[in-house]
């Protein structure tokens, strides 16, 4: 068991691609502190003790740095420091043109997405410079680079993301840490499932693989960069996302985004 001994910490982990991690992680040996805001997160963690592990779960907001250290330290007084931290949690139901998207929503989403995870990178970091050993594996999105169509916030928090994981990357490899941001492309989630069939159908037809990924494709890379495998893979930004990057278009066409998200 690749992580046997290890601790990690998973945001966003009531459901999810959040959860996936979280029992993965589980599954290759690692016990796992899991926070949401949520309830459901509170079953996450019955399912990693169903698979062998020592589990605690925590309900706190990222973007409320007091909310973070007294979330991690309920979890940490649990389970111990955290050797893993995958910053997974985000908000994606801020949808409007850049000219109407309010200066609240826009402020909440760079809030969670982004110095959402800057609180946790913070608060779990000190004991992973002194073992000299960490793993922070950052929940990117294939729209940090390519944008999104009436979700201005969105795509620049994930955009911000690449920019803090690398400069951790710079601090903090010397001590050991690894910092990766991942980068999904359209994933199976349950919020996809909720998406109109005629854009998850123009979603497929604009990705080479010609699917969806899985959440589970998800997660084995997430266990991937938390083990010590991965150790020499620093500050990168992977994508995940069945070559999808590769396409000229952003995420739809722009008069499937028109139709789809008009308001």
């Amino acid at each position: 068991m690749v992580l046997k001994g290890k601790t990690a910490l998973v945001t966003g982990a009531a459901r999810g691609i959040g959860r996936a991690a979280a029992l993965r992680l589980a599954e290759v040996g690692a016990d796992v502190g899991v926070s949401d805001l949520q309830p459901e997160v509170e079953e996450t963690a019955a399912l990693i003790k169903q698979r062998g592990r020592r589990a605690a779960a925590a309900a706190f907001d990222v973007a409320d740095p007091e909310q973070v250290r007294s979330g991690v330290q309920q979890l940490s007084a649990a389970l111990g420091d955290f050797d893993v931290l995958v910053s997974n949690a985000a908000i994606v139901n801020n949808i409007a043109p850049l000219t109407k998207m309010s200066h609240e929503r826009w402020q909440r989403e760079i809030a969670v997405n982004l110095t959402g995870a800057f609180n946790m990178i913070q608060a779990v970091i000190g004991p992973m410079i002194k073992r000299r050993w960490g793993r922070v594996i950052v929940m990117s999105s294939g729209a940090a680079h390519g944008g999104l169509h009436y979700q201005a916030a969105y795509a620049a928090s994930k955009a911000g993301l690449i920019g803090l994981v690398q400069t951790v990357t710079l601090e903090h490899a010397r001590h050991g840490i690894t910092c990766n941001a991942i980068l999904p492309g359209l994933i199976e989630t349950e919020m996809m499932q909720m998406m109109p069939e005629e854009i998850r159908e123009a979603t497929k037809a604009n990705t080479p693989a010609r699917r969806l990924g899985t959440m589970e494709e998800v997660a084995h890379l997430v266990a991937f960069l938390a083990s010590d495998q991965a150790g020499f893979i620093n500050g990168a930004e992977i994508d995940i996302d069945g070559g999808m990057r590769l396409n000229t278009g952003s995420l739809g066409s722009r008069k499937e985004a028109r139709e789809g998200h008009t308001r």
